[in-house]
């Protein structure tokens, strides 16, 4: 059985989970509405402020999809309740982000400053000229949208300039080393 398909999940007060037919999971919460196209064969049971997600037979497909099934789950309703944050820092002289209207612009070292428009369902802050904020509800788009800012500059292993997430370790090389005489 798997570990993690067999937790059930709690949903917290101020949260509504409805499942429609062909496991169409829609999650309202006071931070937004999620609704996602679940695999039809798992077998979602609510009762009372507790959803359990289980599996048909042991074929390998279904246990594949078990644990895969209640993170979706799980996911959705933490981020109706709690949102998800992703939080970016910036690195190298000159390199600074500002938000203008929807638009977070950026200065990265190239000849033009670098827009990224905002999505619907991300919120971007930018409290300081060197740190980037992206907080949403479902935590994949979160996820990708970082991901496509940190690539507009990624950081490089020398000097560490760059795009860099704020938990993440840049793994740095030496230099090159003086003439040999």
């Amino acid at each position: 059985m798997s570990r993690i398909g067999r937790m059930p999940i709690t949903v917290p007060a101020g949260v509504e989970v409805t499942v429609a037919e062909g496991n169409v999971v829609t999650v309202k919460g006071p931070k937004g509405t999620l609704t996602k196209q679940l695999h039809p064969a798992m077998v979602i049971e609510q009762n009372g402020a507790e959803i359990t997600v289980k599996r048909p037979s042991d074929a390998k497909e279904h246990r594949s999809l078990h644990g895969l099934t209640r993170s979706l789950l799980h996911n959705m309703v933490v981020g109706v309740h709690e949102t998800y944050k992703k939080e970016l820092e910036i690195n190298g002289v000159g390199y600074r982000a500002a938000k203008e209207g929807k638009n977070l612009v950026m200065n990265l070292g190239y000849s033009h400053p670098v827009t990224v428009p905002e999505e619907d369902g991300i919120t971007i802050e930018v409290p300081a000229p060197n740190k980037i904020v992206i907080i949403g509800c479902d935590k994949q788009q979160v996820g990708q949208f970082a991901a496509e800012v940190r690539e507009k500059r990624p950081p490089e292993p020398y000097k560490g300039k760059g795009i860099k997430y704020v938990d993440e370790v840049i793994r740095r090389k030496v230099g090159k080393t003086g003439a040999k005489k």
